[in-house]
């Protein structure tokens, strides 16, 4: 097995999709390969981030019928070994952050979002959802090629060190 995994780290570091993937919460070494490996680093041919997470089976089946809509539990259709990855990965998000706040510790803004969703629902409800949100941000940045929450950094950076230019 270590073996195995020596072999992925050294796919991962050759490629800058797994290197982009890598730094999204949730998302390690073998959802990162897995993820690359099926959609090749390119996700030009989905239409938008919500195609990209039901390619997964991440999206609540719709039923409609006339001006109701009910929305009912995740589809299920689609990768069921990456649906796996992620949900694994959205479940050690939210534990991780449930450990970091009774600790006292800061949270960023995804993983309130995650605790807030787990009190209001469920924990498995909360997975689902936050397995189907880091689908919608790989999507982002396999997109735009930028690691998560990169440019937030930058815009926050330049927000802070940027002056008016007098005309």
């Amino acid at each position: 097995i270590s073996q195995l995994e020596r072999e992925l780290t050294l796919v991962a570091r050759q490629s800058p999709a797994c290197t982009t993937l890598l730094s999204i919460p949730g998302v390690g070494l073998l959802t990162a390969t897995a993820m690359v490996a099926a959609t090749s680093g390119q996700v030009d041919h989905f239409g938008d981030a919500r195609h990209f997470a039901a390619w997964f089976g991440l999206t609540p089946k719709e039923h409609s019928s006339g001006a109701t809509r009910h929305l009912g539990r995740i589809s299920k259709r689609g990768d069921r070994y990456l649906r796996m990855l992620l949900t694994h990965g959205a479940r050690a998000v939210l534990r991780a952050a449930s450990v970091a706040q009774q600790a006292g510790r800061s949270v960023d803004a995804l993983r309130q979002w995650a605790l807030a969703l787990q009190q209001r629902t469920n924990h498995n409800k909360a997975t689902c959802a936050l397995a189907n949100k880091l689908a919608r941000i790989c999507y982002a940045c396999l997109r735009d090629g930028t690691p998560y929450g990169q440019a937030r950094r930058l815009e926050k950076k330049i927000a802070r060190i940027a002056y008016p230019i007098p005309a």
